[in-house]
């Protein structure tokens, strides 16, 4: 499809839209507040935002991405954790209110789409796309094809059980990979050490200013950028437990790109280092095959969005 259109990012806290050409450029965008307590108010909100853009801009379609499981037919929201959607017709309930074509498409997969068209993973048919952020989100490019899975809500890696009875998961399982190579494991292991050792914790907490419960991500990131050892040690752990989950990836579906995105991934190689050891110890036949690059994607918060429109396209 030739022309404009709009993609829509729906998070738990705001509704980012943007109308995109068929390069990926955002000509214009805007941001609104997510109403999370009626599935009808998100789609009134969400046609008012297309409204707004599609006012000055002759737009095709729309591509929304949102934070939850995507029927196969990308029109349904299954289930999402942040929203009031549950089984949510939303391709049907937000085109009836702006007469464009709509289509759906989880979040992290749109993320995963924009990267490969015009991100971090240009010239890579074979990829994974990681979002660490408080959890750990994914697409999958296979083939140079979207992989969705049978229901639509396929590449919930996040939710790879790595540690039989481990911690407890937001999904209802025990020892999810996210719980132990996120935003979420990296604070727990910051606020362990500092309760366990105060003393080894002192360039964190002054960053946060505050007492154990005030530490934040970024606190330890800033602390592990200027060397703090505590701070460190918690992005060793966690960038071990990423590699490990990698490696598993690797065995299943043999990509030749990582890309990893998300808050976390703002510290770079404090992170990456580590996941680059660890997959490469835990990779099977390493002996006797690629090891696949790790990058950091390119495009930031605005891959959602720009995802969702190119999807729109499809």
């Amino acid at each position: 499809m030739e022309g404009l259109t709009i993609g829509i990012d729906v998070g738990g806290t705001k509704v980012a839209a943007g109308v995109v050409d068929g390069a990926g450029t955002i000509i214009t965008s805007l941001r609104r507040p997510t109403p999370g307590h009626s599935a009808a108010e998100v789609a009134d909100t969400i046609a008012s935002v297309v409204a707004e853009l599609s006012a000055d801009h002759a737009v095709r379609a729309v591509g929304i991405g949102a934070a939850g499981w995507v029927d196969s037919d990308r029109s349904r929201v299954l289930f999402a954790p942040n929203l009031a959607w549950r089984d949510e017709p939303l391709r049907d309930e937000v085109g009836g209110r702006i007469g464009l074509p709509v289509v759906v498409e989880n979040d992290a997969n749109a993320m995963a789409w924009a990267e490969y068209r015009f991100g971090a993973g240009r010239g890579r048919r074979d990829l994974v796309c990681l979002t660490v952020g408080t959890g750990i989100g994914s697409g999958i490019v296979l083939g140079g094809e979207l992989y969705r899975g049978a229901s639509g809500i396929g590449a919930e890696m996040g939710h790879m059980r790595v540690v039989p009875d481990g911690y407890p998961c937001g999904c209802g399982n025990r020892g999810c990979w996210e719980q132990y190579a996120s935003g979420r494991a990296l604070v727990r292991l910051a606020k362990n050490i500092a309760t366990v050792d105060p003393s080894a914790a002192v360039p964190m907490l002054e960053h946060c200013g505050g007492g154990v419960d005030a530490l934040t991500g970024p606190d330890v990131t800033e602390a592990a950028r200027k060397g703090d050892p505590a701070a460190i040690r918690c992005f060793t752990e966690i960038g071990h437990w990423l590699g490990e989950g990698m490696a598993m990836l690797v065995a299943a579906l043999d990509p030749n790109r990582f890309v990893i995105g998300g808050g976390v991934s703002d510290a770079g190689e404090l992170l990456l280092g580590p996941a680059r050891q660890s997959l490469l110890a835990a990779m099977p036949g390493r002996d006797y095959r690629s090891e696949p690059d790790i990058v950091i994607a390119e495009l930031g918060s605005q891959a959602g969005l720009v995802g969702a429109a190119d999807l729109a396209r499809f």
